[in-house]
Parts: C-alpha cells; sequence; structure tokens
C-alpha cells in the first residue's frame, strides 16, 4: 500500500470523506461519483471478502496497522492510505472518527433485476424506505434468515450509505440487490420472473402470516413498506397477496425491520 501522511484537512486527496454527516449531500452524490464508504475494519473486510475495491484508505497513525492487514491481499498495490491526525480527520469528515479504518469504495455497477432474481426463491422488495437504519436492518435479516436476493424502490435510501452498510454489519456486501425501475415496470418484472408477490400489509382481506407460510408458494417476492405510509396502493396493487403479522396487546404492526425479520422467519426454506 501507499501510505501519505496529510496534515490538513482541506487537502483535495481528501475529497471522497468530506462532510460525511450531510446525508443530503452523500446521498446524491456517492451515486454520482461511483464510490460508498466503508465505515471500520469489520465493514471494510467483508467488502473486500466482496470482491469490492478501494479507492483509498483514511485512518490514524494508531490504526496503520489495521490498514496493512487488510490490504495484506489486495490486488492493487498502489491504493493510497491517507494517515491523519484526529483532528484532521473530524475536519474532514465531519465526526469524531472512532470506529478506526474509513475506506473510500468503487461501487459496483447496479446489476439488472432479472440477473439478480434468476433461480431466487425467497426475495426482500423495500419500498421507499427512507431511513438507512431501517434499510441496513431488512438486510441483515434478509442474509440472516435465507432471502436470496433484495430490490429496493427508485426513493429507497441507498443500502451503500455509511449508516446501512454499518448497520447491515457488512451484509449489503452478499445478499445480491438491486433497484428496481416504477412499479408499471416493476410488478410486470417480479411477474416476468415467476415470482408470488406478497404485500405484508394491514387489511381487512389479508392472509394471516401463518397461514401463508404454510402454503407458500415455491418462490416469492415479500413486500414491505415504509413505517407510517406503509406500502402504495401502485405497490398493493401489484401484489398477488396480502399478508399480515396478526398482532396482540392493541399494536397493529412492528418496526418494517422488525416485521422483515418476522416475515422471513416464518417463509424461510
Amino acid at each position: 500500500m501507499r501510505i501519505v501522511e496529510i496534515g490538513d484537512a482541506a487537502d483535495p486527496r481528501l475529497g471522497d470523506y468530506r462532510d460525511l454527516t450531510d446525508v443530503a449531500l452523500r446521498r446524491v452524490r456517492e451515486p454520482a461519483e461511483g464510490l460508498y464508504i466503508a465505515e471500520s475494519a469489520k465493514v471494510l473486510a467483508r467488502a473486500l471478502a466482496a470482491g469490492h475495491r478501494p479507492r483509498s484508505l483514511l485512518v490514524q497513525d494508531k490504526w496503520l496497522d489495521d490498514a496493512r492487514a487488510l490490504l495484506a491481499d489486495a490486488p492493487d498495490d498502489a491504493v493510497p492510505v491517507y494517515v491523519v491526525p484526529e483532528d484532521v480527520a473530524a475536519g474532514v469528515t465531519g465526526y469524531a472518527v472512532h470506529r478506526g479504518v474509513l475506506a473510500a469504495m468503487h461501487r459496483p455497477p447496479l446489476r439488472t433485476v432479472a440477473d439478480v432474481v434468476a433461480g431466487a426463491r425467497l426475495v426482500v422488495v423495500l419500498e421507499d424506505i427512507v431511513d438507512h437504519t431501517n434499510v441496513g436492518a431488512a438486510f441483515r435479516s434478509a442474509a440472516g434468515l435465507g432471502a436470496d436476493a433484495v430490490l429496493v424502490t427508485p426513493r429507497c435510501a441507498d443500502p451503500l450509505y455509511r449508516r446501512s452498510v454499518r448497520v447491515s454489519m457488512g451484509t449489503v456486501f452478499q445478499v445480491p440487490w438491486t433497484r428496481l425501475p416504477e412499479w408499471d415496470e416493476a410488478g410486470p418484472l417480479l411477474h416476468e420472473a415467476g415470482l408470488h408477490v406478497a404485500a405484508l400489509a394491514l387489511s381487512e382481506e389479508a392472509v394471516p402470516l401463518d397461514d401463508f407460510a404454510a402454503g407458500r408458494p415455491d418462490r416469492v417476492a415479500l413486500l414491505l413498506g415504509a413505517e407510517g405510509d406503509g406500502l402504495s396502493r401502485r405497490a398493493l396493487a401489484a401484489a398477488d397477496t396480502v399478508v399480515t403479522i396478526p398482532m396482540d396487546g392493541g399494536v397493529d404492526s412492528l418496526n418494517v425491520a422488525a416485521a422483515s425479520a418476522v416475515a422471513l422467519w416464518a417463509l424461510r426454506h
């Protein structure tokens, strides 16, 4: 690796790491510039294991050995490792960096929907979930409970945003995913792929989850919507079945991340 010591937060070589706490800026900038940020040695290790390529690393001197270990088997020995003092790291990123290594990564190109769901028996579809924590938690559930793929709608939060990646514990790198088009195209794509579309929603006509799971179709796409608004009418119109999680105690629904875990456990194959 190529070690570069930098003592000025204004240094243009640190541009990939600038203003990481500005969510509105980063969620537009990162996809447009073909990058994402991996935060912590564990997350970066999972990204590298999945074949993702670093553009650069940002570390303080006390974590330089971690960077060496992570890049020991990297195919590109020219990856710059920027070593900065603590105050410079905070000045660039906008927060006190205490998770060790930060890495600016090359963002892989999005795959086609057909490619991602080919052969999948259980697919998670996240519609317009804008909270990065919930997106990351849903990916962790998908990875841990047997989903084969995740699809996200155009307005869903970025699974590769720093917080989504961290909350997912890096599982966003191991579960195949891509973005769907709008529902007028997405619905037919799911059905053409041979998926039975099951929408998790509150409805008088909804089938209880345990009943649906008992006779589940061979290939299922599970639709989950944002808290509050739930699934859109267009998403519900694309569904073959509406499914609900029976609740007690006067509670009508669960947090979307919790609901994804419950439903995926019931539908695991």
